[in-house]
């Protein structure tokens, strides 16, 4: 019975300690870490308590004794608190969560157990992949290869290295070896070698996918399903089917399930690893190759939900809807679509990467075909805003009805604010014109900070590149943009990440574009794409007069009602000058994002401010006390450790939530 009322007595503290360290530490603690940090607050102060006094007390008989008046359980109390709160502050500093805005949590929901669980298998695979690394040389190479990026057993032990790491290390080679502007051709050309033996899913697994990802059952929605796959991807596998309700044939692309987990684990670990070779390697930190593992981590994340690229293929396709050059882009099914499953429409054709051939074989005009592709792009770039990110062959097929383009695969699509657009057009025509102001000015909006430039070394520099390409009969656009990577990188600059990615697609664009026509080239082209938009633009208002008069209506609906206001307004003006009343003035606190900022910063100072304060006098108290041998002494003793307390109290309090600003994320 004793032991079931000093149990009680015991849950009766913790239920306090809970209560007042959850006041004193602020609002929106963590649950499960203040549940945590009061179980072994409670837990470690009454093992010292029992172990340093109640043990060589009859403590059985009187129960746990922390009436009031008993200054050692008052101790244990407050050390009990003292203690949960330090417990706090040590789960809040080594948990990697991310906050909103209020406190919440972002990232990060699993119990702590799980966490632990999924770091260490995250570090058992850091490790293997590191421990490959060292085994192919690549840590000593990194280093006798710091400054040199055309060494050969630095390309090989990097390529080994991801070759053996498998998975997503393989899949970011592959896309590490497109990246000619960064790697120097020894790299590329090891790169390139890199192959991923993919094996096409079973019919059961196939099926399984059907049956979870689709809303009725498969004989319901298709009324044939050919298992045998048209292709197969690390990411997803691609079947060809007829749909029960319209006997229209259509293409399912299905998500491979083992995909998700194998990205939630390797894709963080590609990024440690690449920190890893950043801080070995000045090379690796010149080029930005932490920044590219996260891009392409960001991008991979994309490209396996598949409602992502459903919705791109969509936009694409409504942007292009009324454009003059005829691409076709395949129908979503919606209603069957989600996150694991894609069903579009089938185009029967061939693709572009056979060449020659191809061509030959549905005589169809190279150029003209090319022409029809690359304005279409331009079109996707310069005005609409959203491209195709992936123009390679594979992405472009023949159709075998009208010879006209197909454009497939849309999990990477670019996006391109209007003044970005408009510093793509700029740099096009400063490339046709050989004008090294027009392209400083392009170069002036497309970089994202642009404070710092030196405009009249800017111009210098680009008016040598246009040097080098003059007077020859084809402008090499990789050669041109690789130098124009090269210039931006050399001021300490670097382009918006979807200029990046606009200008890289240029460059897989030309490839693409040379494999449909050997001759053509792209900037002679643009020529042609300048002028006929030109002319398109002014003839517009006549050849589509109602959509230029509803236009105009809109824009004067918006306008007249302003002109309308500005005589009342200058009139108001005026009276205000004449009557000295005009007072120009920016008050801080009218913003309410600044207001609560300045309270907030002001109201932990104070608390900083009255902590130290105690701090001080307690331990002036305790400097006095030892002079003093009278009963005052103990006085003074016990309001400096009070003092002290107190001030502890307060500074733990200000360390979790200054943590948990960090933490907050500002989106």
């Amino acid at each position: 019975m004793i032991y079931f009322i000093m149990l009680l007595e015991l849950l009766v503290i913790a239920l306090f300690i809970y209560y007042v360290s959850g006041r004193l530490m602020g609002s929106k603690v963590n649950f499960t870490k203040r549940i945590l940090s009061v179980l072994l607050g409670v837990s470690l102060t009454t093992f010292v308590y029992w172990y340093s006094y109640l043990r060589h007390t009859d403590f059985l008989n009187e129960g746990i004794g922390f009436a009031v008046a008993d200054a050692s359980a008052i101790i244990w109390i407050g050390s009990m608190l003292l203690i949960s709160m330090l417990f706090y502050l040590f789960f809040e500093l080594f948990d990697p969560m991310e906050l909103g805005e209020r406190g919440e949590r972002i990232t990060g929901r699993k119990f702590i157990v799980q966490r632990l669980r999924h770091r260490w298998r995250r570090q058992k695979r850091l490790s293997q992949v590191l421990e490959i690394a060292v085994r192919n040389g690549f840590s000593r190479t990194i280093r006798y290869a710091r400054h040199r990026e055309n060494n050969r057993d630095f390309a090989i032990a990097f390529r080994d290295t991801l070759e053996q790491s498998g998975g997503i290390f393989i899949k970011f080679g592959q896309v590490l070896s497109t990246r000619t502007e960064l790697f120097s051709p020894v790299f590329i050309e090891e790169l390139e070698t890199l192959q991923q033996d993919v094996k096409p899913l079973t019919s059961e697994q196939v099926t399984a996918i059907l049956k979870k990802s689709l809303a009725a059952g498969v004989e319901d929605v298709f009324s044939e399903f050919n298992m045998d796959p048209l292709a197969a991807g690390s990411i997803g596998q691609v079947h060809q089917a007829v749909l029960k309700s319209t006997q229209e044939k259509v293409v399912v692309k299905l998500l491979r399930p083992e995909v998700k987990g194998v990205m939630r684990n390797d894709l963080d670990i590609l990024v440690e690893f690449a920190e890893w070779v950043t801080s070995k390697s000045t090379w690796a930190e010149n080029i930005g190759f932490r920044e590219l593992a996260i891009g392409f981590a960001n991008g991979l994340r994309e490209e396996i939900n598949f409602e992502i690229e459903t919705r791109n293929t969509i936009q694409v396709a409504n942007a292009l809807r009324k454009s003059d050059y005829p691409v076709k882009i395949p129908h979503i099914f919606q209603e069957y679509c989600n996150d694991n499953l894609i069903v579009m429409q089938y185009f029967k054709g061939k693709s572009i990467s056979r060449g020659q051939a191809v061509f030959d074989h549905f005589a169809i005009d190279q150029k003209e075909f090319g022409r029809t592709v690359l304005f279409s792009f331009f079109e996707q770039m310069l005005f609409s805003g959203i491209f195709h990110a992936d123009p390679h062959p594979g992405n472009i097929f023949i159709d075998e009805q009208d010879g006209k383009p197909i454009l497939l695969d849309f999990g990477a699509v670019g996006r391109l604010a209007a003044q970005q657009q408009d510093g793509l057009n700029l740099f096009i025509i400063g490339v046709q014109q050989n004008d090294a102001e027009v392209i400083c000015d392009a170069i002036n909006v497309l970089v994202e900070d642009n404070s710092h430039i030196d405009r009249q070394k800017l111009e210098q520099s680009v008016g040598q590149l246009l040097l080098k390409i003059a007077y020859v009969d084809k402008i090499q656009t990789e050669e041109l943009i690789h130098a124009m990577f090269d210039i931006v990188r050399e001021f300490g600059l670097s382009f918006y990440p979807s200029v990046g990615m606009a200008l890289r697609s240029l460059i897989s664009l030309d490839g693409t574009l040379h494999t449909i026509d050997p001759k053509f080239d792209m900037f002679t082209e643009a020529k042609v794409f300048a002028k006929k938009y030109k002319t398109a633009v002014l003839k517009k208002p006549f050849k589509e007069p109602r959509e230029t008069k509803q236009r105009v209506e809109e824009e004067l609906a918006l306008l007249i009602p302003e002109l309308m206001k500005l005589p009342k307004r200058a009139d108001q003006l005026i009276q205000r000058i004449e009557g000295g009343k005009m007072i120009l003035h920016h008050d801080v606190f009218s913003d309410k994002h600044n207001a609560n900022f300045i309270l907030q910063l002001f109201s932990r100072f104070v608390l900083l401010f009255s902590g130290i304060t105690f701090g001080l006098i307690s331990a002036a108290l305790l400097a006095i006390a030892q002079f003093i041998n009278n009963a005052y002494a103990v006085y003074l003793n016990t309001a400096a450790y009070t003092g002290l307390f107190l001030c502890v109290i307060l500074l733990v309090r200000l360390s979790i939530q200054a943590i948990r600003d960090m933490k907050r994320s500002n989106t």
